[in-house]
């Protein structure tokens, strides 16, 4: 029962883990990356940034929440999603 128990358990995953890393670093060297042409910061990209990346690191370490929407909220497909919008987010604004 348990080596079943054990190989349902999602281990590291390096793609989200590695988008989680590279924008928490694109955040903390060049902050300005979220700023448009009228000097404030556009929250709602940030936002969708900051989710990709939780998502990222939760997903990418490999923890797998119990709760259904957590667990949907923090996938590794939600990570791309909102990697994605918020790309395309800061396309529109910039």
């Amino acid at each position: 029962m348990l080596a079943s128990t054990e190989s349902a358990r999602p281990g590291l995953a390096l793609l989200p883990l590695s988008l989680a890393l590279a924008i928490m670093l694109a955040l903390s060297v060049y902050p300005p990356l979220v700023v448009g042409r009228s000097g404030h910061a556009d929250h709602p990209g940030l936002m969708l940034l900051c989710w990709s990346m939780s998502a990222g690191f939760t997903r990418g370490v490999g923890l797998c929440p119990k709760n259904q929407l957590a667990g949907a909220l923090l996938s590794g497909w939600a990570c791309l999603l909102t990697l994605g919008l918020a790309i395309a987010r800061f396309a529109l604004v910039f």
